[in-house]
């Protein structure tokens, strides 16, 4: 028997006291001839796997893709959309939050803890910490049993030991200023992530993305968008004296009231619509008179022969007192 082919080679036949399973060829090993490959089988194929048949991946310019970034980028400025998101920003002196003082240089989770409590960061991650509950679904079994919300992102220019000090914090997240991407500034579609900025981060973001005047210095000829309106104060504009000395005045009088009528039902709102309704109205009235002078035409012809029916009338009379008539 050659042992280089697999062993359900030779059992697949019944009469050998062999299950037709496949099975593990070769010899020499506990491991030849076991079961395997099956779905039945541990360590084998699943039966019916699935299939990735929706496009789950879809190609995005690299201008909308910046466009996209440097627009969470703004929006993380805004008090207002970073609290919509859910971050505790109560006790956060400014918006955007830069930090100075050599904090990259940080290497202690501890020190990193007191730099975040000092700024009025902890408030978020005491947030992060409180949210952390099993995963509803059959994650729990896929190496990611709990579920917690995001907290601040750490964005620093330079690995300092910064990403050592705070990477066991729980929410906190932390990014090279040159690799910002949507998943961390926009977590889930929602803009406003709560950023932490190093002073080194924040000064390099001109040279990445340009000024809004100027070219960025790290991109090949990439301008930011600019907003066609310089002003999106749409009620100050409306309302300035400029604009209102030259609008013509507001109209005195309300409107009369339309009233819908159905033109089936009236008679002058269906000429408005069509005008030869008349006509044919007209035309139609015209029609029925003469089926109905017709109609009393014949009615008076066969009712007019009135002796022929008395003589009718007069025989059957005599016929019922008669009885049975002998002609």
């Amino acid at each position: 028997m050659n042992s280089c082919l697999p062993l359900h080679s030779f059992f697949a036949g019944t009469g050998r006291a062999v299950s037709r399973i496949p099975r593990v060829p070769g010899g020499g090993t506990q491991r030849s001839g076991q079961g395997a490959f099956g779905n039945m089988c541990r360590g084998g194929r699943m039966f019916a796997p699935n299939k990735i048949w929706r496009k789950w991946h879809r190609k995005i310019n690299v201008n909308q893709r910046r466009f996209a970034v440097v627009s969470a980028l703004a929006a993380s400025a805004v008090p207002p959309l970073v609290q919509a998101r859910g971050h505790v920003i109560d006790a956060v002196p400014e918006m955007p939050l830069v930090v100075g003082g050599g904090v990259e240089g940080t290497t202690k989770t501890a020190e990193f803890l007191k730099v975040l409590t000092a700024l009025g960061c902890i408030g978020d991650v005491d947030k992060v910490k409180a949210s952390k509950k099993a995963r509803a679904g059959v994650g729990k079994t896929r190496n990611r049993k709990y579920a917690m919300r995001r907290g601040p992102l750490v964005v620093y220019d330079a690995k300092d030991g910064i990403e050592r000090a705070a990477r066991n914090i729980p929410g906190v997240d932390l990014c090279q200023v040159e690799r910002l991407n949507l998943l961390q500034l926009a977590p889930g579609g929602h803009m406003g992530r709560f950023i932490v900025w190093t002073e080194a981060a924040f000064a390099k973001l001109d040279s990445i993305y340009g000024n809004g005047t100027e070219a960025a210095a790290k991109k090949t000829g990439y301008l930011m968008p600019k907003a066609p309106m310089v002003n999106s104060d749409i009620a100050r504009i409306i309302n300035s004296d400029e604009v209102q000395s030259v609008v013509r005045p507001a109209k005195i009088g309300v409107p009369p009231k339309r009233v819908k009528v159905n033109p089936l039902k009236n008679k002058k709102v269906m000429e408005q619509l069509n005008p030869f309704i008349a006509m044919m109205r007209a035309k139609e009235q015209k029609q029925q008179d003469e089926r109905k002078a017709s109609k009393a035409k014949r009615l008076a012809a066969a009712r007019g022969n009135t002796a022929k029916k008395a003589a009718s009338a007069a025989f059957f009379a005599a016929a019922n007192a008669e009885g049975d008539v002998k002609f």
